[in-house]
């Protein structure tokens, strides 16, 4: 029995060598994210859909009678319509520790970005203003090492980042939604007050959508630098520019946003002690390729009747 595959990206040369090796089973058919005439003309024989980042919404699901299973690539499922998936009896599975590798390197490539003011002075040695460098750099610019790293959020990922910036010698303290009892636990208030960088590790839910608003914001260490490689509105943008622009923040760290793609007027953009990337901490080479094994494993499962992997919602595990 053939499955056949919506992919909601588009595909690099090493991603088509790995799904050729299936061809005689699995028929994928790729669609650009922003392509919606190809998704919606694809949608109703669709099987499979290998879910990214564009929404998926109730009405979407409804028009995709043979769709039996979204696989996520990723482990946040918050741009899925979940209860509507399940009430149409489509399974919807994620990759749990899939992408933590890469997302912990990126979150402390965006932590020393923040801190060593990469961006800012990329851009003056690219004007020829690289040297003699600002007096500044060496009372603001800090060392991971001289720092204590707060962890909002202890799964996988942030695990792996205190492993790192621990051998770095940082400090690291970390909360969780109750005391683990490992060393280092804090409640939220005491991390936010105790840290020179303040790291974000949670899924959207409703519990914490804008989590750092403008009190937990100002709660924050005078100086401290805000690395965001979660979700977006887990931070209240506006309040976030503010104390950047008011020099209460030192600087931040941001691979997602509350609108994805970041809007061209969006006055992050216009902040120097910013460092943006556009969602992609996760997204490498080695990565990819342990996506796209679990998501064939699991078209593999669909395809002889086997139970699946890592389904979030309470739709039949057995096709």
């Amino acid at each position: 029995m053939a499955v056949r595959v919506l992919a909601h990206f588009v595909p690099g040369e090493a991603v088509l060598e790995v799904v050729a090796r299936e061809a005689q089973w699995l028929d994928v058919r790729w669609c650009p994210a922003d392509d919606d005439t190809t998704f919606y003309a694809e949608l109703p024989e669709t099987q499979v859909i290998w879910h990214v980042l564009r929404p998926l919404s109730a009405a979407d699901l409804r028009a995709a009678p043979r769709l039996r299973l979204v696989q996520k690539l990723g482990a946040g499922v918050n741009t899925v319509d979940v209860d509507a998936a399940t009430e149409h009896g489509i399974a919807v599975a994620n990759m749990p520790g899939a992408n933590a590798p890469s997302v912990a390197e990126g979150t402390v490539l965006l932590m020393l970005a923040a801190l060593r003011r990469l961006t800012t002075l990329d851009r003056l040695t690219r004007a020829g203003r690289g040297w003699p460098a600002d007096p500044e750099l060496g009372e603001h610019c800090r060392d991971i090492g001289g720092c204590t790293v707060g962890l909002v959020g202890y799964g996988s990922i942030a695990q792996r980042v205190e492993q790192i910036v621990a051998a770095m010698g940082a400090t690291v303290l970390h909360t969780s939604t109750g005391d683990d009892g490992r060393p280092g636990w804090r409640r939220l208030p005491e991390l936010l007050a105790g840290s020179d960088i303040v790291s974000l590790h949670l899924p959207l839910t409703a519990a914490t959508h804008s989590l750092l608003d403008r009190a937990a914001l100002a709660a924050m260490k005078p100086g401290a630098v805000l690395v965001n490689t979660s979700r977006g509105p887990i931070v209240d943008e506006r309040a976030l520019v503010e104390a950047l622009r008011e020099g209460r923040l030192a600087a931040a760290g941001l691979d997602v946003f509350a609108v994805e793609p970041l809007p061209a007027d969006h006055p992050l953009l216009g902040l120097d002690n910013v460092v943006l990337t556009p969602h992609v901490s996760w997204y490498t080479a080695d990565t990819m390729a342990r996506y796209l094994e679990i998501a064939i494993d699991n078209c593999r499962r669909l395809r002889d009747g086997k139970t699946l992997a890592h389904v979030v919602n309470a739709a039949d595990r057995r096709p």
